[in-house]
């Protein structure tokens, strides 16, 4: 432990350096909100300061890890449970639940005030209420509290390109609100894959995920299902003309591998394969929300390159 004890060894502050802070901050969570929020702002119309556009995304990262503080400061309960949550800072004792909890509530009034003041407050009031979102609405409430914890917890991650849109415009228009859509419709089989073949470690938490409330038939289903809404969603930026045929193309081809892994999962029903499945649904989920948004980032400013040349 890197506790600092009283006489009755109660922890009263810790030693910890900025490498156990910085972990606080879910760093590979907050590399996808800062990719999708850098997506948002750079295909928004009419471009941006550079300063201004940095600024906009050092506070969208700030208050993504101001999040993250606060869900680790309230799961510490539940963080000493599962194994992969087991070595966060608070569970692994390098970092207090006070500390945690100073230190998140720090971050988001920072990154809200900075945003609204320097950039604009539409986007500043979307961060506040994505903080808010994900650690009292999410965290505190629905993820103990219903098997549809990461549907509707899910938007939550899916505000960062809307937040990065708004901090060009100040506005919120049907363009984000897909960007918004292909994020929160991605969410639930991306989780619900993980569930799968973590579900042992959800059970031990008494976390009502899917396959724990419902069974593993219920979940293939439902993965299935979102599946082939989100690859429909995913076409629509072609659909209305915001991005190109070529977009729709890519789009089309990422969009039918996840439902190919979708569809195998939906298959399995023995459970050593069935685990397999979910693995490599999870893991190309990954890879499908990044090459989706890198794609429609490249195809827009290309295009409005090329257009600015001709």
């Amino acid at each position: 432990m890197a506790f600092v004890t009283d006489q009755n060894d109660k922890p009263l502050y810790s030693t910890a350096d900025v490498e156990d802070y910085f972990a606080l901050l879910k760093p590979r969570v907050m590399s996808l909100v800062i990719f999708t929020a850098i997506v948002g702002l750079l295909v928004a119309p009419g471009g941006v300061h550079p300063l201004i556009g940095f600024t906009a995304i050092l506070c969208i990262a700030i208050g993504a890890g101001a999040s993250g503080a606060l869900n680790m400061w309230y799961d510490a309960d539940i963080d000493t449970i599962m194994s992969r949550t087991i070595n966060r800072p608070i569970p692994a004792g390098k970092v207090t639940k006070g500390e945690a909890l100073a230190f998140g509530l720090v971050l988001s009034a920072f990154s809200v005030v900075t945003l609204g003041l320097l950039v604009n407050w539409v986007a500043g009031g979307l961060l506040a209420f994505t903080i808010f979102f994900y650690a009292v609405i999410y965290t505190m409430w629905l993820k103990r509290w219903t098997p549809q914890n990461i549907v509707i917890g899910g938007a939550a991650g899916a505000f960062p390109p809307m937040i990065g849109w708004a901090a060009v415009t100040g506005t919120i228009t049907i363009e984000s609100t897909i960007l918004f859509l292909i994020i929160f419709l991605w969410t639930p089989p991306h989780f619900w894959a993980l569930a799968l073949y973590k579900k042992g470690d959800y059970e031990a938490a008494g976390i009502p995920m899917l396959p724990n409330v419902a069974g593993e038939r219920a979940t293939q289903n439902q993965i299935f299902v979102y599946s082939l809404i989100l690859g429909a969603v995913a076409l629509s930026p072609a659909a209305i003309g915001f991005a190109s045929l070529a977009y729709g193309a890519a789009a089309a081809l990422l969009s039918g591998g996840f439902i190919f892994y979708a569809t195998k999962l939906w298959r399995e029903n023995e459970p050593v394969e069935m685990k397999k499945a979910a693995r490599k649904l999870f893991a190309f989920s990954l890879v499908y929300l990044f090459a989706i948004f890198l794609i429609l980032a490249a195809d827009i400013v290309v295009t409005r390159l090329l257009g600015g040349i001709v």
